[in-house]
């Protein structure tokens, strides 16, 4: 075997390729160091979106929030009219709970709050949540309908490659504004559920219980998603050597609970510590 091949087999992607290799589904990863270097596996591939449109909901809400037709201090009242259940605390409160825009959008992703989204969805238009996602060039991407209505299969679609430049626009400080992205990004820095990502990464370096209590070595700002069809995670790592973005996007594997030790999230894992490690070790870029 010639060095060319030699290298060739064994580039961080086709090292990732081996690593999901035995994974019974199809798995679509998009990585970008932000420095010119992107990892593509399946990346147009178009998935059940499941949470993660909830990414995109919230994009919406500040656009439209500099744009001067919303703004995060509104108040909006939860009600009879929007209660579903699935994940989040709102379903645990009283009707008639009124919170601000903001507030709603915080536990939209911290909590992957259901209620919460649907109030937004209410609050935002359907179509204006679509029209921005289009503005920002991610054309594979949709909202189809609100959360737990008459089902939960075709909520939304998307690609790795779109939920991956979402997110390099808010590391860039491009989404929306700076002050916009800047402000997002601490949201989705308090997102509780991004087990997928960071499963096997160093916990010294980590504030795993998001408490906030200790200056973290590294960050996740991500927003992860899970239904029948589909395990997606995705968002930007922070390291002292920069940020990257990572979107882990999978259907039609042949496990159909709900748990940690998942496929997708096992080997969803493999492939987030390997671009972890070689980002680490190149100091802040996926290769020379």
């Amino acid at each position: 075997m010639g060095n060319e091949t030699m290298n060739e087999l064994f580039t961080l992607e086709n090292r990732i390729r081996c690593e999901i290799l035995s994974f019974s589904g199809i798995m679509g990863i998009y990585a970008d160091d932000l420095k010119g270097h992107v990892i593509r596996i399946h990346p147009e591939e178009e998935y059940e979106t499941a949470s993660t449109i909830k990414s995109f909901i919230l994009a919406d809400l500040y656009s439209q929030v500099h744009e001067g037709k919303k703004s995060l201090d509104d108040m909006l009242v939860y009600d009879k009219s929007n209660f579903i259940n699935g994940s989040g605390i709102l379903r645990d409160m009283v009707l008639g709970l009124q919170l601000t825009a903001k507030n709603m959008a915080v536990l939209m992703i911290t909590l992957s709050d259901n209620i919460a989204t649907n109030i937004l969805i209410d609050y935002l238009g359907l179509e204006h949540i679509n029209d921005t996602i289009q503005k920002l060039g991610l054309a594979g991407t949709r909202l189809h309908r609100k959360l737990g209505i008459d089902g939960w299969d075709k909520l939304g679609t998307t690609t790795p490659e779109d939920y991956g430049k979402l997110f390099a626009m808010l590391a860039r400080r491009e989404l929306v504004s700076p002050e916009a992205s800047d402000d997002m990004l601490e949201i989705f820095k308090k997102q509780k559920y991004n087990s997928t990502l960071s499963m096997f990464f160093p916990p010294f370096y980590l504030d795993e219980d998001n408490y906030g209590d200790i200056d973290p070595q590294v960050f996740i700002a991500s927003k992860s998603g899970s239904m029948n069809k589909c395990r997606n995670d995705g968002g930007i790592v922070g390291t002292p050597y920069g940020k990257y973005v990572i979107a882990i996007f999978t259907k039609e594997f042949k496990d159909k609970q709900y748990h940690k030790a998942h496929e997708s999230h096992i080997y969803g894992a493999r492939a987030s510590r390997l671009l972890f490690d070689q980002y680490m070790a190149l100091e802040g870029r996926f290769q020379l």
